[in-house]
Formats: structure tokens, sequence, C-alpha cells
């Protein structure tokens, strides 16, 4: 395994970020509907992008051991 390169560690971080902001959309949407069907299709959405947002940081977690350590300058 490689380690991840600054771009792919922006895209991730990008991907992180909307993933959370999907889930906060969703569970706006539950708060608001007043359709059964689409409250059940919010929660759904809601259980698709934790499990993205959890594969993404697995991701990350399963990479940050590869990264290299640099000394920190003053």
């Amino acid at each position: 395994m490689q380690p991840i390169t600054s771009k792919e560690l922006d895209y991730l971080a990008d991907s992180l970020t909307n993933e959370d902001l999907l889930i906060k959309q969703a569970a706006n949407a539950i708060a608001h509907a007043q359709n059964p069907a689409i409250r059940q299709i919010a929660e759904h959405l809601i259980q698709s992008h934790q499990q993205h947002y959890t594969q993404i940081l697995s991701a990350l977690q399963q990479h940050a051991q590869l990264a290299p350590n640099q000394p920190q300058q003053q």
C-alpha cells in the first residue's frame, strides 16, 4: 500500500465534508417532511452517507501509518 498524496488527502477531506453535509441535509428533510415515504427515503440516505463517511475515514486511518513523519519547523 502506498502513502496517500496531498492531492488525494485533500479530495478525501472534501469527501468527508460532503458526506457530513448530505447527512445533515437528510436529517433536516426528516425533521420537516410530512410524507412518511419522504422520511423513509431520507433515513435510507442518512444510513448510506454514514456508511460512506465511515469507509472514507477507515481508509484514511489505514493509510495514516504510512504517512511520512516530518519534523516540525519552528
